[in-house]
């Protein structure tokens, strides 16, 4: 456990804190580049691989459904990893989603296809899906508590940014990387095998993410706690839904909100919508790039929330974000029905700002939201159902919603509605900026959590 010590100890501390940063920005940005590769190229591949047997607006529909399939295995993944974050530590966690994740992504793009082996195919998708999403779901929590229980008291929000800043670099390599493989790869030859390049490419993302998480110390927090007893609580759910459920209820819906708006291009959405040969019929290449843009723009302004938070707080910082989202998700669509590449960007750019805003301070709040023996539990189930009732299906409802009015106009109906809602939950969070977060402190931890509470 590193301890604040002067001279030698304290640059030895600053070292490792940079090593946590590092380890939890880069391991996460691998696990989110495998989940959003599928999802990006199930709107453009799948849809037509491995659903071909199903009509053109159906084989879309269902394709996108395999997306937010997984997010009902997130808690299955979030109530396990959070468990034995608790009882066994943050690190040990992170080792085995990251090795879950790549091995299921490296499988999928060895898969043959409906015309070869029939049902079988979208069957064994659906299955790699699944392990993505338990690992999806156990990866967020350990790595965000693995960064914010090491950063110094007043700078938690910029520490934890960095897990934060993994989800949109995940967004911006797996795109980059499919708009590369287009170019290497164009037209028929794209979907004949090119769109398994970057599949494969995962075994030697993980070889790397194993090199840089294995060195990395635990979780100070979590060796104050095994000093102090065996163990963490003993079971850290059951407590977790005793006595915080409406905690983890608000927390979860704050989360939705950004989520729900996220997931039109994380989940692949976007991407299909603007390349549909029915419809804005985009260049699929010029598509990707702008979404790589708009994550480099997400990651810049999911960093800038962090460091804001520590200042404003990160309530004040949700407010502004969801109220600039709100603002984003109203003028996506209307910019990219425009057909120009240019609206496109537009569109895309001005989004991320709400999106950083909304999710570069999630990290030290979550953290902030439960005791230190159930922290682990809480951060990552609260994080998976606000992932269920957010992006989930939010490509799918998108889809349908497109297909059943014959325009866009009630996709923004539903991207803002889920944005006031989520504004709402953080309005009624109290700031709890800078709490103490060792286990000495639980009594503090465990109360005050909501505007009208003690």
């Amino acid at each position: 456990m590193i301890t604040e010590t002067p001279g030698q100890d304290t640059a030895r501390q600053q070292s490792e804190r940079r090593r946590v940063v590092a380890a939890t920005t880069i391991g996460t940005a691998i696990e989110w580049y495998d989940y959003f590769l599928y999802a990006s190229v199930a709107g453009l591949v799948f849809n037509q691989l491995m659903f071909g047997a199903l009509d053109g607006g159906l084989a879309t529909i269902v394709s996108f459904l395999t997306v937010g399939l997984s997010f009902l295995f997130r808690p299955l993944g979030a109530f396990m990893a959070g468990h034995f974050a608790d009882r066994l530590g943050r690190r040990v966690v992170l080792m085995v989603t990251l090795f879950a994740m790549g091995g299921a992504t490296a499988l999928i793009g060895l898969l043959p296809t409906y015309d070869s082996i029939g049902i079988w195919a979208p069957v064994l998708l659906i299955f790699l899906r699944i392990i993505q999403g338990i690992s999806a779901g156990g990866e967020w929590g350990s790595a965000v508590l693995l960064a914010v229980e090491h950063a110094p008291t007043k700078k938690r929000g910029l520490f934890g940014a960095g897990p934060q800043i993994g989800v949109p670099a995940g967004l911006l390599l797996s795109s980059g990387v499919l708009a590369l493989m287009n170019v290497i790869a164009p037209g028929d030859a794209f979907m004949q095998w090119g769109w398994r390049v970057p599949f494969l490419f995962s075994i030697l993302l993980v070889l790397v993410g194993f090199y840089i998480r294995r060195g990395v110390d635990e979780s100070p927090v979590f060796e104050e706690i095994a000093e102090k007893s065996e163990a963490g609580a003993s079971n850290p759910v059951g407590t977790l839904f005793r006595h915080y459920t409406p905690v983890v209820i608000v927390g979860a819906l704050v989360f939705a909100g950004n989520g729900t708006v996220g997931y039109m291009t994380t989940g692949g959405y976007i991407q299909n919508y603007a390349t549909n040969p029915d419809g804005l019929a985009m260049e699929r290449g010029d598509v990707l790039l702008a979404v790589t843009v708009s994550a480099a723009s997400w990651m810049i302004f999911t960093l800038f929330a962090g460091w804001i938070s520590d200042f404003i707080g990160r309530r004040n910082t949700y407010i502004i974000g969801f109220i600039l989202l709100a603002i984003g998700a109203a003028a996506l669509f209307p910019l990219v029905d425009m057909g120009s590449l240019g609206s496109l960007y537009a569109g895309l750019l001005f989004l991320t700002v709400g999106l950083g805003l909304t999710y570069g301070q999630q990290s030290a709040m979550y953290a902030e939201l439960f005791p230190a023996s159930i922290r682990g539990s809480g951060v990552s189930i609260t994080y998976a159902i606000g992932s269920i009732l957010g992006g989930a299906f939010a490509p799918t409802i998108a889809a349908y919603l497109v297909s059943a009015t014959g325009g866009s106009f009630a996709v923004s109906i539903y991207l803002v509605s889920a944005t006031l809602i989520a504004l709402c939950a953080a309005f009624i969070l109290r700031n709890r900026t800078g709490i103490p977060l060792s286990p000495d402190f639980e009594e503090v931890q465990s109360k005050g959590h909501f505007i009208f509470s003690k």
